[in-house]
């Protein structure tokens, strides 16, 4: 027991972080808020509940999370990563408590299953479930990959094993709150896009299956060796038919119906659009410093 320091990111969370806090505190006390200096309740509501609570200014998730790693002290043997809007359930805890004090040393990292709720229904096709990611490592073996959007943590020194039970991603706010993240998720990844193909930022280390779960790097290469390349409009349309038919999508009723498209084809094909726009603005720019300038402009970010 206690042998897991847990960080949660948050801004403006007052929604969720009360329930992801106490998913945790059945396991383990250690836990550490790292805040975008919110402006509703969640910081109060932090310490009502006896967490540790640091502050920096947000840039993205993974240079928030690269921040967490190298300010706090970590006195555990292992690290645990969840979202705010995030909950481990009661099976899985139950399984780190049993498992974890018995796992060999040279097993680093563990991959757990999301399990996602969307407009409170379990989406449970599309191959949408269990999507295996790379949360809980042990101390000094892990760290996070330096990107704007989907950056995941990445192990070294030892193997990974997935566990057999869930955590639970159920965001409670609404269908406008969906579009307006996934339309700034969209401008991230569209940086992300461009710096790759300008070699921007260039050597970071490869997703691999040795170095995070099989599912997230196969992904990541089909994306970048495959479906980035097609012509516009043809990859989400054939990803989205992939998903609702070939992987029984349909199956998910109306809510899924609504994820799919939105997640699948909707959020793919603003992907494409915000290329196009950004490429256009940057092709009279001829170096790099002016090309970061101009995206960080149109995304409002600041590299």
């Amino acid at each position: 027991m206690n042998d897991i320091t847990a960080i949660i990111l948050t801004y403006n969370e007052e929604k969720h972080i009360e329930r992801c806090i106490q998913s945790i505190k059945k396991y383990s006390d250690n836990i550490y808020i790292v805040d975008s200096y919110s402006t509703d309740n969640t910081i109060q509501l932090c310490k009502s509940l006896g967490v540790n609570i640091l502050q920096n200014k947000f840039i993205n998730q993974s240079k928030q999370f690269a921040w967490a790693l190298d300010n706090i002290d970590f006195k555990t043997e292992w690290i645990l990563r969840l979202d705010a809007d995030e909950y481990l359930e009661d099976d899985l805890i139950n399984e780190i408590k049993n498992k974890l004090p018995n796992i060999p040393k040279d097993i680093v990292g563990i991959n757990l299953k999301r399990k996602h709720l969307f407009m409170n229904k379990w989406i449970k096709f599309g191959g949408r479930y269990p999507l295996r990611l790379l949360r809980l490592w042990r101390n000094g073996h892990g760290y996070i990959e330096d990107r704007w959007m989907d950056e995941h943590i990445m192990v070294e020194g030892g193997k990974t094993i997935t566990f057999n039970n869930n955590f639970c991603d159920h965001n409670l706010n609404n269908l406008s709150f969906f579009i307006n993240k996934h339309d700034w998720y969209a401008g991230r990844e569209v940086v992300d896009i461009l710096s790759s193909v300008l070699k921007i930022n260039n050597g970071k280390k490869k997703l691999t299956s040795t170095n995070t779960s099989f599912n997230v790097s196969l992904k990541r290469y089909l994306k970048e060796n495959l479906y980035n390349k097609l012509p516009i409009g043809f990859g989400p349309l054939l990803y989205f038919l992939y998903r609702y038919v070939i992987l029984l999508g349909f199956l998910d009723g109306k809510s899924g119906l609504i994820y799919h498209f939105l997640q699948g084809f909707w959020y793919r094909f603003l992907v494409e659009c915000k290329l196009i726009e950004y490429k256009k603005a940057i092709e009279n720019l001829e170096s790099k410093e002016e090309i970061i300038k101009k995206l960080s402009e149109l995304q409002g970010l600041k590299f």
